[in-house]
């Protein structure tokens, strides 16, 4: 199911407002959506617009694990907290290194 939101913001993708942000912000719709497969592409595409877009790490990170594509979730969240050390966003990067160790315990991998 789609939203007017959604609607709304694939009408922009591939124009000149075509970023980062509209990626990650339409991510984040799908995310809401319960859609996280579809999220975790559009988070793709965030980090390949920008990747020191941290914010769209720790997302794709968390789309990734709810799609259950552990080992890629993992490192969504090892990159994200390299990017974020790296811009100084140091709350995203603890938020990503709790986020990998919990579901690093919950499958069982160290």
């Amino acid at each position: 199911m789609t939203t007017a939101i959604i609607a709304n913001l694939e009408k922009m993708l591939g124009g000149a407002r075509d970023s980062a942000l509209l990626r990650y912000s339409l991510g984040n719709e799908w995310l809401k959506n319960g859609n996280p497969a579809k999220a975790a592409e559009c988070f793709r595409a965030a980090v390949e617009r920008d990747p020191h877009y941290s914010a769209a790490w720790k997302l794709l990170g968390k789309s990734l694990a709810e799609s259950s594509e552990i080992q890629a979730a993992l490192a969504a969240y090892e990159q994200g907290i390299l990017v974020a050390k790296e811009k100084g966003d140091i709350q995203a990067a603890k938020e990503m290194t709790v986020f990998a160790r919990r579901l690093r315990k919950q499958s069982g991998s160290s």
